[in-house]
């Protein structure tokens, strides 16, 4: 009977966990911007990339090219936003892209930024990076800075916005969840959010749309814990994925 009874509270806490996430993202942006900000704009046909780490990459296949499909934009965040948007957009038949790699930093991106960014010539943008560029350090595997990583992603945009000057740029908040099973033993903050600080700065040196996940999240944990939105903290589960997507329609008006 206990079992059959916890199983039926958590099933009722987790719907209403789900019904309620287009309400945690409109109270998360209406707090983000008190006055309206530039917003993205499409016109027929375009191409949009999604840029980042394994939050993004999300086990999609790496040698599929075909735009619009799950093999190619794998089972995150980057799919559950480009199906909103096939949706809502559907008479400017975008084409929608995925190139996150998992355990990427922002150094990584740029190795690899002519094939997997330019190439495509996007008409719009959007990255996700920097939980590497600061969870790599904590085991001693990476030796960066924030001020590194301000860096290389000021020269990374710098350098795109030079070969596509009428890119529309949507830079993304990275986030940690505390109480995730990764972000347990308080290493994480506050230093981690001097990356998120930095990143909202290029947001607006760059007139880049800032999409505020780490605000999101801390709104969405006052109706779930952590675990049911990320059990570790950094990789967003099926109502966490669903939560950034809506973030990220709201933030870029699409």
């Amino acid at each position: 009977m206990n079992t059959r009874r916890d199983f039926l509270k958590k099933a009722t806490f987790a719907g209403l966990g789900v019904s309620m996430i287009p309400t945690i993202a409109e109270a998360t942006i209406n707090k983000q911007y008190a006055v309206s900000v530039k917003k993205i704009t499409l016109k027929k046909d375009p191409v949009i990339l999604f840029q980042g780490d394994s939050i993004t990459d999300c086990g999609r296949k790496r040698d599929s090219i075909t735009c619009n499909n799950t093999d190619q934009l794998g089972l995150g965040y980057a799919l559950f936003t480009a199906t909103s948007i096939l949706n809502k957009q559907a008479d400017k038949q975008p084409k929608i892209y995925n190139r996150g790699i998992s355990g990427n930093k922002v150094y990584q991106l740029r190795e690899r930024w002519e094939i997997d960014a330019l190439a495509f010539m996007p008409d719009v943008l959007s990255i996700l990076i920097g939980v590497n560029d600061y969870w790599h350090t904590l085991n001693g595997s990476y030796k960066g800075t924030v001020e590194v990583y301000e860096n290389d992603l000021r020269n990374l945009l710098k350098y795109t916005k030079e070969k596509l000057p009428k890119l529309q740029l949507v830079l993304c908040e990275p986030f940690a969840l505390k109480g995730g099973s990764a972000i347990n033993d308080g290493a994480w903050f506050p230093m981690f959010n001097d990356y998120r600080t930095s990143l909202k700065k290029l947001a607006g040196e760059f007139d880049a749309v800032f999409v505020p996940f780490q605000s999101a999240f801390d709104e969405a944990m006052k109706v779930a814990p952590a675990t049911y939105w990320s059990a570790d903290g950094v990789h967003p589960d099926l109502p966490g994925r669903q939560l950034m997507a809506e973030v990220w329609m709201k933030a870029t008006g699409l």
